[in-house]
């Protein structure tokens, strides 16, 4: 009870203090803000850009790539293609060597709304294999996915997103029921729950942060029905096999010299991996022997993680944005610390008659940290607002991240830590040359 009673104590002689110094309470506070602010809204796009998109899967989803390209151009040591030919994924498909396989790629399509007073429009779809749904986790509020069997049919089935079921059939369970997608019908034997993986890790050729996909279809349906995909495609040996007459589908065909798929793999071990990898080398080997490969087998098996680094997708000047913040709040913090010394200092008189009227070195310190604590306190509460504001301003940019940019429950919690750090590190070494202060030199000086 004595104890709180002389912390409340404390904190009314810090009020009191301030409203004698309103002025150089004000700069240490906004000293403070400012650099909260500022670190808080790098931080904070930071952590939306690195963040992991499925942490529970992460070390377990692998992203397998190979190098068929010819020798023009090859340099040893150079990264494989980024993306999979269409024959090299379907015969790494074909040959299930993983727990789960997926080949995928994005694609526009055009729907044709059957409800009054909404005109047709394009929706992002996504056209995969079987497997895309446990492998990723998807979440399903109605129905469930399609299975192998409905890939080799060409099945005419679809899954369609929470949004665009709520547009369509003003949400609640539509499965059963048909849409007409590039002027195809197609039953929806699926709707998912609202879902949007944060980077979208799976295909990274397109918007890493942008909408969502609203239908995912086979992907032999697509090509069944010529459904052109979206994305990068990197082609060489032009006009060797896409233009071959038993090739009709062009860059898009069994034989194209072309990459444009993205192909993930489930491996549930380290050991499952290692023996992959061995697979995919080996393979590389057999597709040289025949011809089709050839430059040295050259192989990646990268996990979620690593595959987000190795395309970059936190960008070089948002790290740097975020070390140049927290420079800003370092510099903000040893100007804070400068004001509380000269602060204190000035004081000494005060303090050196408390110290001969009994007060210990430990009883000064803890009143001047407190003092310091409530200046940091309240400039990491005025820090948060510049934060929000600042997040306000980076939705403002046209970047496909921009509307991710909010401060969440996690970095509310580090914008608090960030506040109670920058606090007591800004009142250390004030408070402890206050009571440093010698009672007898400051009573003779009177």
């Amino acid at each position: 009870m004595f104890a709180n009673s002389m912390y409340g104590y404390y904190f009314s002689l810090a009020l009191r203090s301030f409203k004698r110094n309103k002025v150089l309470t004000a700069l240490m506070v906004l000293a403070i803000a400012l650099g909260i602010g500022a670190s808080m809204t790098t931080l904070t796009v930071f952590h939306v850009l690195s963040g992991d998109p499925i942490p529970h899967k992460s070390d377990t989803l692998f992203y397998p790539r190979l190098d068929p390209a010819t020798m023009t151009g090859y340099q040893p040591g150079q990264e494989p293609e980024f993306q999979m030919t269409r024959f090299d994924a379907e015969a790494l498909l074909r040959e299930k060597r993983g727990d789960r396989q997926a080949v995928m790629t994005g694609g526009g399509v055009a729907i044709e709304p059957g409800r009054d007073g909404l005109n047709p429009f394009v929706a992002n779809a996504r056209y995969t294999t079987a497997d895309f749904f446990p492998m990723f986790d998807v979440p399903f509020a109605y129905g469930r996915g399609w299975t192998a069997e409905d890939d080799q049919a060409r099945a005419r089935v679809v899954v369609i997103s929470a949004e665009l079921n709520e547009k369509l059939f003003g949400g609640g369970d539509s499965v059963g029921k048909s849409i007409r997608a590039e002027q195809t019908a197609f039953k929806i034997i699926g709707v998912l729950k609202p879902w949007r993986p944060s980077p979208r890790f799976y295909d990274l050729t397109q918007s890493r942060f942008g909408s969502d996909e609203q239908l995912f279809i086979p992907f032999w349906t697509s090509r069944a029905l010529d459904m052109s995909p979206n994305g990068n495609m990197n082609c060489w040996d032009s006009g060797n096999r896409a233009d071959r007459e038993e090739d009709k589908e062009g860059n898009y065909g069994i034989n194209a010299s072309c990459a444009w798929l993205q192909y993930w793999v489930e491996l549930d071990s380290p050991a499952k991996a290692d023996a992959y990898r061995r697979y995919l080398t080996n393979y590389s080997d057999q597709q040289r022997a025949a011809g089709r490969f050839q430059r040295p087998a050259n192989v990646r098996l990268d996990d979620v993680m690593a595959w987000l680094d190795t395309n970059g997708v936190v960008p070089s000047d948002v790290r740097l944005q975020g070390w140049l913040a927290f420079g800003f709040l370092f510099v903000c913090l040893v100007n804070t610390i400068g004001l509380l010394l000269a602060k204190f200092l000035r004081r000494s008189a005060e303090i050196g008659v408390r110290r001969a009227l009994g007060a210990t070195r430990r009883e000064v310190f803890v009143q001047y940290l407190i003092e310091a604590g409530v200046v940091g306190l309240a400039g990491g509460a005025l820090g948060i607002g510049f934060a929000l504001l600042g997040l306000w301003a980076v939705r403002q940019q046209p970047t496909d991240y921009a509307e991710l940019a909010n401060l969440d429950g996690t970095m509310l919690l580090a914008a608090i830590t960030l506040t109670v750090f920058a606090s007591l590190l800004a009142g250390l070494l004030p408070a402890w040359r206050a009571c440093q202060i010698a009672p007898a030199i400051q009573l003779k000086s009177q």
